[in-house]
């Protein structure tokens, strides 16, 4: 059984859920290596919790800064046991309104970077954790990211991206390094992600000024409806997880699933996305099966080199259940 006196290393920790998530953490008795462009917003957090907290400055687009971070965090607390990738902006504008530059940038920002701290994760929680102990990844994506809106083009590709590479790492991990992962999907909640400095809104593109464009009615929308989540009770959701995943408090850790939605809105949103595309796979299913090759039976080919395998858990999983 683990103990809650965990380190955890968090990206985006000077507002919104980074900065709940700290907070509570630190109350809780736990260590944090918080990181942010900023530390300083930390300095009363780091006078009150002189030993339980690690402020350090991180720039997630910076390699360097990812490794020397990590490394911080282990030099001070000897290991780290749970990995948030929270760090994002908000990018609104349509495909052909935002600059390229700002495009690449958010990819940087919320795809290379999340994936170069779970490499560096990966090791520490193989390498340097006590053998067998290993650790927690958590991947703040978004609603977002499993189903895409109008003026978030970019934003929900880096999301998409971010989730299928946490799938894929997922798999990658043997079971005897006992690393284990869960990609979480917020609705809105109230942050500086809307409006503040957490956000960029690009003007509309000429073509798309008609009020009655699917991209100005998302424009309006945009900053003027309540938002439902709150990042306090998200934050503790994901402690939650993670007690429950690492057997705090009990004798048997539970299975992450692989999503988690935080938020009603987040869980209606994906629960129609997922039954739209399944509704989509029964209508079409015969374009789909159209494509074999000839003298290729597609059950008996799913049976015999996607099921039992060992290739595919998930699917074996799936059809067993």
């Amino acid at each position: 059984m683990y103990s809650p006196n965990r380190v955890w290393f968090i990206t985006g920790t000077s507002s919104g859920l980074g900065k709940a998530l700290t907070d509570i953490l630190l109350a809780n008795g736990e260590r944090v290596v918080a990181t942010c462009r900023n530390p300083a917003t930390h300095d009363d957090l780091s006078a009150q919790y002189t030993n339980q907290l690690l402020a350090y400055k991180l720039d997630v687009t910076k390699e360097d800064e990812i490794k020397a971070a990590l490394n911080a965090g282990v030099e001070t607390f000897g290991r780290i046991d749970v990995v948030v990738n929270n760090a994002g902006i908000g990018l609104f504008g349509e495909l052909e309104a935002v600059p390229e530059e700002d495009a690449r940038y958010i990819m940087e920002l919320q795809y290379w970077g999340p994936i170069h701290i779970m490499k560096e994760a990966a090791r520490i929680f193989r390498e340097i954790n006590p053998q067998g102990a290993g650790g927690r990844l958590f991947n703040v994506s978004t609603v977002g990211g499993y189903r895409a809106n109008p003026t978030l083009t970019y934003y929900s590709a880096s999301k998409f991206a971010l989730e299928a590479s946490t799938q894929s790492f997922l798999q990658e991990m043997h079971p005897s390094w006992n690393i284990k992962g869960c990609i979480l999907e917020p609705g809105g909640f109230r942050s500086e992600w809307v409006t503040g400095h957490n956000s960029r809104v690009v003007p509309p593109h000429p073509a798309y000024t008609d009020p009655s464009n699917p991209t100005s009615l998302f424009r309006q929308a945009h900053g003027r409806i309540p938002f439902l989540g709150d990042p306090v009770k998200m934050a503790k959701a994901i402690i939650r997880l993670a007690d429950l995943s690492m057997g705090v408090r009990s004798d048997t850790p539970i299975e992450l699933p692989l999503r988690v939605q935080l938020g009603s809105e987040s869980l209606f949103l994906v629960r129609m996305q997922a039954q739209n595309t399944l509704e989509d796979t029964e209508k079409w299913e015969w374009i789909s099966h159209s494509t074999n090759a000839d003298h290729m039976d597609g059950e008996n080919y799913v049976k015999q080199y996607l099921m039992g395998t060992g290739a595919f858990e998930d699917v074996d999983k799936s059809m067993s259940g």
